[in-house]
């Protein structure tokens, strides 16, 4: 059965041009001219791509997007929009749009395009056969995110929710976030959960290369481009080819850099440094910063198309001191584990070391928790983690804390547990003491616990 395109455009000529590329490539071609004569199509007939312009009278590309979705949750919707509206089409994308295009544009470029969201709701179909034949042969539990995400706090319940949204489209996603919070492993769980699982997972630090390497680094090289160059070789855009390409530091890249990785966003397409003949990469791109990329926009630092390029989807991931409930799991695994690594048997950490890390804020987040177990592991002489295993910067950061950070978003109940907890801490668990700081009634402070 032929895939069906909807084509809705009130430039008729333009819309005339669209019909006849498409009919070409033998597929059913239905046109409209403007929004409400699109949502008459779409209740009559089922449309796997919707190719529309964004900038329409009365029903408006973003307004059709919303009326798709709801009608026919599974047709994806291309915007076409002008260079003055891209941020309105970044928006629609976070909305719900599969992809946009900037007019003008080539006829190889919206071919791609809507041959891309055409295999990707063929292959979304085929996964629900499959899951319904699944489902009926057996109960299934519910997926685990087996990538190293540890946790059950709910400011990172909610960033794992927003990745499994985010994982089968085909959109840009920027994770922001501190050093140290686990960029790589949510960006290899975003590659993990997608269409494109079975395909190459490539990771490139563009703050680890200097400006002479990462552009032959990303886009390969020709023979003889530059010294040492002595044979023809493929960069890490060819090599992520049907999976995804993780750019980490992205905001490290220099401006010549981002203007290459500015074309190869919007089309595709690159060449190899110091060639001419044009290459194409079909990659899924999962970029990452510690840095504020609005601001580097703001100072001249990033340009800011790139910035709307890479700001489709962003995840921001939350710092350690943000969910301090989840270090004891975090450091009973980083135990076990180096524990494994350097053949030593370990029965745990005792109270006043487990206190001790939990009370410290973990500037270096995830990352510096792992290296002080770690180091912990290497150097204890007993069969339990103690205090005098931990380094100094967490002793002479522990104890109890006079300041409590929260991430914006934490329900108001888990702030008020934290914050009775962090008070028993400092009282050393005088219930009454705790209750006169907090001017609660002591029975408060047990019915908020349980």
């Amino acid at each position: 059965m032929q895939p069906t395109l909807l084509i809705v455009d009130d430039d008729t000529s333009n819309l005339a041009s669209l019909v006849k590329i498409f009919e070409r490539l033998a597929l059913r071609v239905l046109p409209a001219t403007h929004g409400e004569e699109a949502l008459k199509v779409l209740r009559a007939h089922s449309v796997e791509v919707i190719l529309t312009d964004l900038m329409m009278p009365k029903v408006n590309g973003v307004d059709l997007l919303k009326h798709a979705k709801a009608l026919s949750p599974d047709t994806e919707v291309v915007m076409m929009t002008a260079y003055g509206t891209i941020e309105r089409a970044v928006e629609a994308m976070r909305a719900g749009a599969y992809d946009f295009i900037t007019k003008p544009f080539r006829r190889a470029e919206v071919e791609r395009v809507v041959k891309r969201a055409l295999e990707k709701t063929a292959l979304l179909a085929e996964n629900r056969a499959l899951k319904a034949q699944l489902a009926d042969a057996q109960r299934i539990n519910p997926p685990r995110v087996p990538w190293g995400i540890i946790g059950n706090a709910p400011v990172l319940r909610r960033v794992l929710e927003l990745t499994q949204q985010a994982a089968p489209s085909d959109a840009t996603v920027l994770l922001s976030g501190e050093s140290g919070t686990g960029k790589e492993l949510f960006a290899r769980a975003l590659h993990g959960m997608s269409l494109r699982a079975e395909g190459p997972f490539v990771a490139v630090n563009c703050g680890a290369l200097p400006d002479t390497i990462i552009e032959a680094e990303l886009f390969g090289a020709e023979k003889g481009a530059y010294t040492g160059a002595h044979s023809t070789r493929d960069g890490r855009f060819s090599r992520a080819d049907g999976g995804t390409l993780f750019l980490d530091e992205i905001s490290e890249l220099s401006p010549h850099v981002q203007v290459r990785l500015l074309r190869v966003l919007q089309s595709g397409e690159y060449e190899r440094v110091g060639g001419t003949r044009a290459l194409h990469s079909d990659c899924r791109v999962v970029a990452a910063s510690n840095r504020d990329l609005r601001q580097m926009v703001q100072s001249g630092e990033l340009r800011e198309d790139l910035y709307y390029r890479l700001n489709v989807i962003q995840i921001t991931l939350p710092p350690l001191r943000s969910r301090p409930d989840d270090v004891p799991l975090l450091a009973d695994h980083f135990l076990r584990f180096y524990a494994e690594k350097n053949r030593k048997v370990f029965e745990g950490i005792s109270p006043k070391a487990l206190r001790r890390l939990v009370d410290y804020p973990w500037p270096g987040n995830v990352r510096e928790l792992e290296n002080t177990l770690e180091r912990a592991v290497v150097l204890s002489r007993g069969a339990v983690i103690v205090e005098e295993d931990l380094p100094e910067t967490v002793l002479g950061g522990g104890g109890a804390r006079d300041v409590l950070t929260v991430q914006l978003g934490t329900p108001l109940e888990e702030i008020e547990r934290r914050v009775i907890r962090e008070t028993l801490r400092f009282t050393d668990g005088d219930k009454n003491r705790a209750a006169q700081l907090l001017g609660i009634a002591k029975r408060t402070i047990y019915r908020k616990l349980e």
